[in-house]
Parts: structure tokens; C-alpha cells; sequence
């Protein structure tokens, strides 16, 4: 009787548990994401760079937003890091890029834990006061009950010339004294979603 009682409760809580996920708005771990690209100058050579601050969740809906904040970029060169910030960016007219697709959740909510799915979603990227549609090819794990990581299966490769950076590239160059920067930049990220 008390191991029927037993495995009543643990049945209620785990159908409790899976209707919070499923009813849930998942929000963004900005501290275990990471979004990153790739820069090249002089044709060969290539560093990776980062972004420290991001926002975002997922609504029950599936509406998924993260907010990338441009100030945020990272570098390891200050100096480079002001100039991408006032001369490409212009982050006092455009403080911040949002990023936006619509994930089914319900195969995601239906994962067991440390199970995987693979994802091919279109992706709108608003950056500069542009507005440009990629196609992703993103791997979700399910981590636990109340966290799932989605992840570039492939760098998402931006063009500059898409958002007007262009010119802010070219301005880059000149004041770095570089032959070329190139205008494709690959992007890729690890993304973390916890359950509220």
C-alpha cells in the first residue's frame, strides 16, 4: 500500500513538472551562453571574439528572442573593443542586436534528459536598423527538467554589407592600418535556457 502510495506521488510530481515545462517561459542563462564570431584581417589572419552580455527567452508559444548587448563585445584588445563599439556598432544609435526565430517546443518538452534534436529554423537577425532572415542548422539537448542548451551546429556566417557595416569595417581598417577585413564573419553560440 505505501509503495502504491509512494509511486502515485512521484507520478504526480513528475506530470507536474512536465506541465510547468510545457506551460513555462524559458529564459536565458546569460552567465553558461556564449555567443562568439570569427573576424579576419589581412586575408589570413583569424580571431575569435565574443559577446559578455545576452537576454532572452522562449515563450510557452515557442517565440524565441535573445538579446545580444553590443557594448558587451570582447576582444581581449580594449582599444579594438571602443573602436568596434563607436566606428562599426554605433551602439548610441544601436545599443543592441535581437535575434529571433519560433521553436515547436513540444518535441523539445518531450526529451528525456541528455536526449538531443536536431533543428533546421529560420532565424531573423535585427542589427545596425537592418533586418536579415539565416537558415540555422541548431542541435537542442534537453539538460534536466528545468534546462535545455541549443547549440550552432554549423557557424551562421553573417555578411557585413546585409546591416550598412561596411563602412564601419572600412573605417576599422583604416585607423588599424590593415590591408583588408573581411566582410563574412561566421557566428556561433551556445545557448542556455532554464525553466520559470
Amino acid at each position: 500500500m505505501l509503495n502504491r502510495s509512494l509511486f502515485k506521488t512521484l507520478a504526480i510530481l513528475l506530470l507536474a513538472g512536465a506541465s510547468l515545462s510545457a506551460r513555462a517561459n524559458w529564459y536565458l542563462d546569460g552567465e553558461s551562453s556564449r555567443l562568439s564570431f570569427i573576424s579576419t584581417k589581412n586575408a589570413n589572419i583569424s580571431e575569435v571574439q565574443r559577446f559578455l552580455v545576452l537576454h532572452g527567452k522562449v515563450s510557452p508559444t515557442g517565440l524565441a528572442e535573445v538579446e545580444v548587448e553590443l557594448e558587451s563585445v570582447n576582444s581581449g584588445i580594449p582599444l579594438r573593443d571602443e573602436r568596434m563599439r563607436k566606428e562599426l556598432f554605433q551602439i548610441q544609435t544601436f545599443p543592441e542586436a535581437l535575434i529571433t526565430t519560433q521553436i515547436d517546443l513540444r518535441p523539445i518538452n518531450d526529451l528525456a534528459p541528455g536526449a538531443q534534436l536536431e533543428l533546421r529554423l529560420p532565424l531573423t537577425v535585427n542589427l545596425h536598423g537592418k533586418q536579415h532572415q539565416y537558415s540555422a542548422e541548431l542541435l537542442a539537448t534537453r539538460l534536466d527538467d528545468r534546462r535545455f542548451q541549443v547549440v550552432t551546429l554549423e557557424p551562421l556566417v553573417i555578411n557585413a554589407e546585409d546591416f550598412d557595416l561596411a563602412p564601419g569595417l572600412e573605417s576599422l581598417r583604416k585607423v588599424a592600418g590593415l590591408s583588408a577585413i573581411s566582410l563574412s564573419v561566421p557566428v556561433g553560440a551556445v545557448l542556455i535556457f532554464t525553466a520559470r
